[in-house]
């Protein structure tokens, strides 16, 4: 191998080790964020969480704020990525529109009531007054892009004859408003537990409800599986 192939092999490396290394203290800033609130925790605590040197942290991404904007940008994206994955379960082509909807539904509440999830959702409205940007930052990279997944997986059922809808868009949050809506209150914010049990009967309430306002077919009766 020659030099120059020798200096692109290592400067790559460093590059990729200054990545993995950017990402474990955002992983890490995120755990301590959601187990001490913003206002107690650390750059020491952080960088122990880390298992890096504290100066390791400024030099990454400089101080407490940026970090912590830094660090819920990036568990929005994660909760964002598993939550575009369970929409793309829907297809237009789903042998049945019931099962497949209580599928996704279930799917999206999994996403919804996972711990990272919840700990997101109470650190951003625990901040929203010291940190008047971060809703747009999360959102950003969160309900805007599921919306439109939703609103666009919607859109091709609807072609497809087989939902009865003018606004995509506004079915979708009616779809996500009908699974989340009763999940808040009956885990008391997610301190409580919300099983599996309860997520499927949710997702098949929810699921009942939507599509005898939008079902083009037969919806499954109330007490069906």
């Amino acid at each position: 191998m020659g030099r120059a192939k020798v200096a692109d092999a290592a400067g790559g490396a460093s590059v990729r080790g200054r990545i993995d290394k950017r990402q474990a203290i955002l992983d890490a800033a995120f755990v301590v964020f959601a187990r001490e609130g913003y206002a107690q925790a650390s750059i020491d605590l952080i960088a122990a969480e880390a298992g890096v040197a504290k100066p390791t942290i400024y030099n990454h991404l400089a101080g407490k704020e940026n970090l912590f904007r830094h660090a819920m940008a990036a568990a929005a994206d994660r909760s964002t990525a598993r939550t575009l994955a369970a929409v793309s379960r829907l297809t237009a082509d789903a042998p049945d529109l019931h099962l497949a909807f209580v599928d996704v539904g279930r799917a999206l509440l999994d996403c919804y009531c996972s711990a990272d999830s919840w700990a997101l959702r109470r650190l951003l409205h625990a901040e929203i007054v010291r940190f008047p940007d971060l809703f747009d930052l999360v959102g950003a990279s969160g309900p805007g892009q599921v919306a439109q997944a939703v609103a666009d997986r919607l859109a091709r059922l609807a072609l497809a004859g087989r939902l009865r809808l003018t606004d995509p868009v506004e079915a979708g949050e009616q779809f996500v408003a009908l699974l989340t809506g009763p999940v808040a209150g009956r885990s008391a914010l997610g301190t409580l537990p919300f099983d599996d049990v309860q997520r499927q009967a949710a997702a098949h309430s929810a699921t009942v409800t939507f599509l005898r306002a939008f079902g083009a077919e037969p919806s499954e009766p109330v007490g069906g599986a």
